[in-house]
């Protein structure tokens, strides 16, 4: 974040113009140790004071120079945005406009090479935003947090894998599991509780691990990260703080986000059989669930004829 014109303290990590450094005085850039000790008492003990203040803790704070405002990170943005679209989107599209004969059902599909490709790219790139930030979170709590998302990310591969390959078999995602033609009917009936525990890791624990965009399972977490980060802005625009570029896309990113989900919403809003699967205050139908319901049921009909 950088500071507004007229704000008198910048707490640690956000940015404010460094003052020239040429001349005198206690605007002046910090000397280093040997200088120090030989300047008189007052000037000695304003600049060791001076260095101590700004002395990094837990290594949260990086050595360069903090006052310099963060440059937007076009690069990083660009390959998330691209990564997103292209292996999370794009993945069940290319599963089901390859042919079925390039990927046998007991293979992984294309989606899953997209799928793959996505639980890498991710978190090489979120590690690579954290490095260019002159503020970070504890290590420990950056490793952690990577670990999840690929926990989390590995059992949504699994499961979505599965779930996606029962389409071809007649399975029908806009009804539950035990609704399913071709889950109700199996013996011995303890198989049917083995797919529910699998569309359970695949559709709440693996997304609530590493997904956060639109799903109705999800949109809990999404929507309690979005009212956070916007409080936090707030609560810093008070103090004389704004954010920079690369906050501003993130935050913007999220509000294009909502309203993208208002209007998924309002579109199915009056669909009977998508409320009948998807009870309750939180109605946000799933993709996959509109496919199987609507897009499926016309591909069948332009065959017939």
């Amino acid at each position: 974040m950088r500071s507004s014109p007229g704000s008198s303290r910048v707490p640690a990590g956000y940015h404010r113009p460094h003052p020239p450094s040429s001349g005198l005085g206690p605007w002046a850039r910090p000397p280093n140790s040997v200088v120090i000790l030989q300047l008189p008492s007052p000037e000695r003990r304003f600049w060791a004071d001076a260095v101590t203040s700004v002395t990094p803790r837990h290594g949260a704070v990086k050595n360069e120079d903090t006052f310099k405002p963060s440059p937007f990170h076009l690069d990083l943005w660009f390959y998330f945005t691209l990564q997103n679209w292209v292996l999370d989107f794009g993945r069940p599209i290319a599963m089901i406009i390859l042919p079925l004969e390039w990927f046998p059902l007991n293979k992984p599909s294309a989606g899953d090479y997209f799928h793959m490709a996505y639980n890498v790219i991710t978190p090489f790139l979120l590690l690579k935003l954290i490095e260019r930030s002159p503020k970070t979170l504890p290590r420990s709590m950056v490793y952690v947090s990577i670990i999840m998302f690929v926990m989390g990310a590995s059992i949504h591969l699994v499961g979505d894998s599965v779930n996606h390959r029962l389409i071809f078999s007649g399975y029908q995602h806009h009804l539950s599991v035990r609704e399913n033609p071709i889950i109700k009917n199996l013996k011995p009936e303890t198989l049917i509780d083995s797919f529910e525990l699998l569309y359970y890791y695949d559709e709440y624990l693996g997304h609530s691990m590493w997904y956060l965009v639109t799903e109705g399972q999800i949109f809990i977490l999404y929507i309690f990260t979005f009212f956070a980060m916007m409080a936090l802005v707030m609560h810093q625009k008070r103090k004389g703080l704004v954010l920079d570029s690369n906050g501003l896309f993130l935050f913007y990113s999220f509000i294009i986000t909502l309203v993208l989900i208002a209007v998924w919403v309002a579109w199915l809003w009056n669909d009977k059989i998508l409320r009948k699967k998807y009870p309750g205050v939180i109605y946000i139908p799933e993709p996959w669930a509109f496919y199987t319901l609507h897009m499926n049921n016309l591909h069948a009909a332009k065959e017939s004829l």
